[in-house]
């Protein structure tokens, strides 16, 4: 062993050696292949309903992360990240929509007035309601988030109430934009958009990634895990619980924005609802607490189960017709998402990214001690 070696700690030893072994190991060539088929996604499938469902799947799956931060590697349970991601969109959608001819300096403005009040917001958030234990700070964040919910309906000189708010992306990002094809594909606005909203998602995975596994990320699950222990070793608890917050709610923010430039349209219900709150609960359920990648699994679980479940009633029409019986049955999809959904818990009790963890740190535990 090298002398500058024998120096390091052990922490700074397992580091170094990941450092090492990085651009070799499975899960890296795993990520790639993954971006590779994100980006070969509408050059394969030329269908608007699969290029909407993998866009909504890439938004979530970071929606979900940065909620992750919070809930998984904190442990702080906020009902309040469905909000800043509403807030997020409102803040694109509003100022394009004001702007009369958005241009994409109005897109960006959007962007970055979204991650100034979140920013604000969870701070002030943070400073009152991390001051209270358990449950009471979720239904403190409960109340601020259906607050938000009211006031996006109130506001209706502002927000246009539950019409909602309609706009046009600028320049060649706009729905009716076209300009020939490239091998064979429509080049237009929607696969513009869907590239620049891939671009966006993997950069902001990527820092999430960076975060959790900086000595802030170590520090936020040692306080998870052992809060008394991380005040014994003299962290600050307070102030690493508020970065968790706003550093999760400023992604949150960010990936409404995205959202609302891929629908062109944001309203009360759908980017401030509560069952939008529950879905990114279920997505980081699924996924796993504590993994941060389970938020790809958890967005496309819950995603192509809404939109294709529903599907069944026609496909039973075509195998069954004139089968009332079996008409009624495929009415009823949300009784077999629920049942999906109770699958999915019964056999990865820690969510299936949590669990296949587990199961990897048992068998590597096993193979060293037959070593």
């Amino acid at each position: 062993m090298d002398a500058s070696n024998q120096t390091l700690t052990p922490v700074e030893s397992q580091r170094l050696a990941f450092e090492r072994g990085r651009y070799t190991r499975p899960t890296f060539l795993v990520q790639l292949a993954l971006v590779a088929i994100l980006i070969a996604c509408p050059l394969m499938f030329q269908s608007f309903r699969v290029m909407d469902v993998v866009v909504k799947i890439m938004i979530f799956a970071v929606a979900v992360a940065s909620y992750d931060i919070i809930i998984g590697y904190t442990g702080i349970i906020s009902f309040a990240h469905g909000m800043f991601f509403g807030l997020g969109a409102y803040a694109v959608g509003l100022v394009a929509y004001y702007s009369g001819s958005p241009h994409y300096y109005h897109i960006l403005l959007g962007l970055l007035l979204a991650v100034a009040m979140a920013m604000v917001l969870a701070v002030v958030i943070a400073f009152f309601s991390l001051r209270v234990k358990a449950i009471f700070f979720a239904m403190m964040t409960l109340a601020v988030a259906e607050f938000a919910h009211i006031l996006g309906y109130q506001w209706s000189s502002l927000t246009m109430g539950e019409d909602g708010v309609s706009f046009k992306m600028p320049g060649i990002m706009n729905v009716n934009w076209a300009d020939g094809t490239i091998l064979g594909i429509p080049l237009n606005g929607r696969l513009v958009t869907y590239y620049v909203i891939l671009v966006i998602s993997v950069l902001l995975f990527i820092g999430i990634v960076r975060f959790v596994r900086s000595p802030v990320g170590r520090v936020l699950k040692s306080i998870r895990d052992n809060e008394q222990r991380a005040t014994a070793l003299g962290y600050r608890i307070f102030r690493y619980r508020m970065l968790s917050t706003v550093f999760g709610s400023t992604i949150a923010a960010i990936c409404g924005g995205l959202f609302a430039m891929w629908l062109n349209y944001v309203n009360p219900d759908t980017v401030l609802g509560i069952p939008l709150m529950l879905n990114i609960l279920l997505m980081v359920i699924v996924g796993g607490l504590g993994t941060i990648y389970g938020g790809i699994v958890g967005a496309a679980f819950i995603n192509i189960a809404e939109t294709w479940l529903p599907d069944l009633q026609k496909v039973a029409s075509k195998l069954f017709p004139g089968n009332e019986v079996m008409q009624r049955l495929t009415e009823r999809w949300v009784l077999y998402f629920g049942i999906l959904y109770v699958l999915v818990v019964l056999f990865f009790p820690k969510g299936v990214m949590g669990s296949l963890r587990d199961m990897a740190t048992r068998r590597k535990a096993q193979a060293m001690r037959r070593d």
